[in-house]
């Protein structure tokens, strides 16, 4: 008999989910399912008691009920009450996916001991109560007062705002001092309102027309878009710091942002104590979540060395439809979460209009991160109360959902009869909160009108972006490094370790390096790299790399690690790292085969990192392909539309090189299509040298701009693309290099401006012209710089030859 009811007991571990009470627009579960899974009537197992050999006659049988439940021996009527409570009303829980049993242990014992169930004192449940009704009266009143104007309502999905009020008031009980989130447009003005405590009079501004251009949110993005930051404070007098990350409207493109962001905040501190404090939580949309990529691209990041940010809280508002698309027809699988079940995340479904219920599942996320360090899952089942816009008509195309949604009372109606029934708040008492705060909002609203505020965020990014501007400067630093430091640098990194068992083969490329060093004071390409990032990291600029390959190099160029071939539990060595006392970090990391959401993860470290070189590598220029969404809505764009900075360097190995039509080349014409009001910088340097002072340029400089580099891949290797040791010792990056051979202007008949590796190509053919005497008067003209362009430069250029015939 007592294996019996274990397997009843391990079956509402298992599929207890697909009979809980989890859709507020069905009283019952069964018809919920047969209304949205159709499909699925056999396809999990029944809980019936004739499943297990049981009948009603067994209901006071009395049986062990195991450790977790706190029952021991209770009636077999007593367990399934219990289970039914933890697994079967209004939250349902799958995690035996998950395979370590220590964990699922953990999960076992923290809801059963409590049937699920989260207990409020009267006063944090007044504090639920006070969010709904303020976010309801919110969004009536955006809804009655800018008639016809989007804003991506929150109605039918209210309770996001005391689940993330809750999980703020939590987080310092759990140790967290910073909350970076990410979400989508549905219900971002009520959290920015609600949560992040925007002042309303600014949400009423960007309502009737918006800041002056040049202001946070004045380029004319849609106020949905907006993100926000403030600190939270607790009544002791601590705070939490909350950040909503500025999204367009490729929904789950923040997702990879957010990550980064979170993981460059985590990285001042000690590595291990700050991914428990700063926490990252991104806000799906259910349609959004099983539909695009990139959410399984970040998944993928979260245990991988340099990308895990030690979990993500992910919180899912299952609108239960997408634009116009019914669940049905939004994925293949049940639930949208099962795109989480690669990462063996628990995945929590909750029905929305429990809130209580909502508020246990997000103690248990919290404290599951904390405790295990990884990802999991918030699945709030709601509603969507109109359309995807309020312009739009839903019923249209889901005419029986909405019937159900028009008959449906809203989660604050409810839960204010439910507080009103237990002595919270009387029902009288939340006509007259209500009426207050309709009141506070019209105060605001003649205010936004009367006396427009400036906005609270202010143009630049905090702190850690002190000393530096966003206004692009023509100036050029000097970047020149000593000899001797040079000379320190080279040594390090041509020097193996005693007791190293280094690869042969790269034996002989490090001899090489140095023999050539040594004999010619030559360098090359990658030895130009390592040289600009070892001076930067001895004056105290952390250096981040990442892109497939990059350790070593796509073309076994770079070498910046090195593994024991002998001993294969040695780190690998980084003699980068090993430069002197007190030097900064340097980092490199070969990321997974993602392009998409590796680029949003490194923009995301450098809106928190401007004191850290990053660089993002393509393994070919083409592998940008995958990243448009990136490059055109974050990188491009940030700074015009939220006054947001990045310091990214983006390496682009740039080259047809007889490898078709169109592989590797970095499609440097749809960069310079994007360059407007000097957002970003656009180079192609020519020589080791050059390349060596753009990258300390972009860390030397008082701004920060994305910088965008078309790197080569057989100059990498050209005997003429070697550049002298004193070259890297004087001066900086110049945008325009003259002929070196030029005379004067009077013999100059034709003039070519050319760039990157045509300029060798250019150079060989006058060369052999030459040996016929008929090259000898034509200029060839370097442009390094593309963008910002460099007119001035150019104009001299032309005046200096303009005596000659052919321009």
């Amino acid at each position: 008999m007592q294996s019996r009811l274990d397997a009843l007991l391990w079956a509402y571990r298992d599929v207890g989910y697909f009979y809980a009470n989890l859709n507020p627009l069905f009283a019952d579960s069964a018809e919920a399912r047969n209304f949205l899974y159709p499909q699925a009537k056999s396809a999990y197992e029944q809980l019936d008691l004739d499943k297990f050999d049981l009948t009603a006659a067994d209901m006071d049988t009395v049986f062990s009920a195991g450790k977790a439940m706190k029952l021991r021996q209770a009636p077999l009527a007593k367990i399934i009450e219990v289970l039914e409570q933890t697994y079967c009303s209004s939250i349902g829980v799958e995690f035996l996916h998950i395979q370590n049993k220590p964990v699922r242990r953990w999960l076992i014992n923290r809801m059963e001991s409590t049937q699920n169930l989260i207990e409020l004192s009267r006063e944090e449940r007044r504090t639920v109560l006070d969010d709904l009704l303020k976010a309801e009266e919110f969004e009536h009143y955006l809804h009655t007062t800018f008639i016809g104007q989007k804003r991506f309502s929150l109605e039918g999905a209210e309770v996001l705002v005391p689940a993330l009020h809750f999980m703020v008031n939590r987080a310092q009980q759990y140790g967290i001092r910073e909350i970076v989130v990410g979400m989508t447009h549905r219900g971002r003005l009520t959290v920015l309102n609600q949560v992040l405590g925007k002042p309303p009079e600014e949400i009423f501004t960007e309502f009737e027309g918006g800041f002056e251009a040049g202001t946070y949110g004045g380029s004319g993005d849609v106020k949905y878009h907006l993100g926000y930051s403030t600190d939270h404070k607790h009544p002791d007098g601590s705070s939490v710091h909350l950040s909503l990350v500025s999204n367009p409207s490729h929904l789950e493109s923040v997702d990879a942002v957010v990550e980064g962001k979170v993981r460059g905040t985590q990285d001042k501190g000690r590595f291990i104590q700050t991914m428990k404090q700063v926490v990252p939580v991104i806000i799906h949309g259910d349609a959004a979540f099983a539909g695009q990529g990139v959410v399984a691209e970040v998944f993928n990041l979260s245990q991988i060395n340099g990308y895990e940010t030690g979990g993500t809280i992910h919180i899912i508002i299952n609108n239960q439809i997408g634009f116009t698309t019914s669940m049905k027809n939004a994925r293949s699988t049940f639930f949208p979460t099962d795109a989480a079940k690669m990462m063996l995340a628990p995945i929590f479904h909750v029905n929305g209009d429990d809130p209580e219920a909502v508020l246990q599942v997000i103690d248990l996320a919290l404290r599951y991160r904390q405790k295990f360090g990884e990802d999991v899952v918030v699945d709030i089942f709601c509603y969507r109360k109109h359309g995807h816009n309020e312009g739009d008509e839903p019923s249209f195309t889901n005419p029986r959902m909405y019937k159900l949604i028009k008959a449906q009372a809203s989660v604050a109606e409810l839960y204010g009869s439910s507080c009103a029934e237990r002595g919270d708040l009387s029902l009288e008492d939340q006509i007259s909160f209500r009426k207050v705060y309709r009141d506070k909002l019209r105060s605001a609203l003649k205010t936004a009108r009367l006396n427009p505020p400036e906005p609270t965020i202010k143009p630049f990014q905090g702190p850690d972006w002190q000393g530096l501007k966003a206004a692009y400067s023509t100036k050029t630093p000097a970047t020149g490094v000593s000899t001797r430091v040079l000379k320190d640098i080279a040594g390090t990194l041509t020097e193996v370790p005693a007791g190293f068992n280094i690869h042969p083969k790269l034996r002989r490329i490090v001899a090489g390096k140095a023999k050539m060093l040594e004999l010619s004071g030559r360098i090359d390409w990658a030895f130009a790299e390592a040289l600009a990032f070892g001076s930067l990291l001895l004056e105290g600029v952390p250096v981040r790399l990442s892109g497939q390959d990059s350790e070593r190099g796509t073309f076994s160029q770079r070498h910046l690690i090195w593994w024991d071939t002998e001993v294969p539990e040695a780190d690998p060595y980084a003699a980068l790292n090993h430069l002197g006392e007190g030097q900064a970090r340097f980092r490199v990391y070969n990321s997974p085969l993602s392009e998409y959401a590796i680029l949003g993860f490194d923009y995301g470290y450098s809106l928190a990192r401007p004191d850290v070189l990053v660089l993002w590598e393509a393994q070919f220029g083409d592998f940008c392909n995958g990243a448009q969404v990136i490059i055109d809505n974050f990188i491009v764009a940030a700074e015009d539309k939220w006054q947001r900075s990045s310091g990214l360097v983006m390496l682009l190995p740039h080259g047809y090189e007889g490898q078709g039509p169109e592989h590797s080349s970095a499609h440097l014409e749809r960069f310079l299509q994007l360059c407007a009001g000097e957002n970003i910088q656009v180079c192609n340097p020519s020589t080791p040298a050059q390349y060596f002072h753009l990258l300390r340029r972009q860390m030397k400089g008082d701004f920060r701009k994305p910088l965008l580099v078309m790197t080569p891949k057989s100059l990498l290797r050209h005997p003429m693309a070697l550049s002298r040791k004193n070259e890297l010792t004087k001066g900086g990056f110049q945008v325009i290099i003259d002929d070196a051979e030029a005379s004067t202007a009077g013999h100059t008949e034709k003039l070519v401006f050319c760039s990157g590796k045509i300029y060798y190509d250019l150079l060989k053919q006058r060369q052999d012209l030459e040996q016929g005497g008929i090259g000898r008067k034509v200029r060839l003209v370097r442009v390094e710089q593309f963008y910002p362009f460099p007119k001035e430069k150019i104009e001299a250029i032309l005046t200096k030859y303009a005596a000659g015939p052919t321009v």
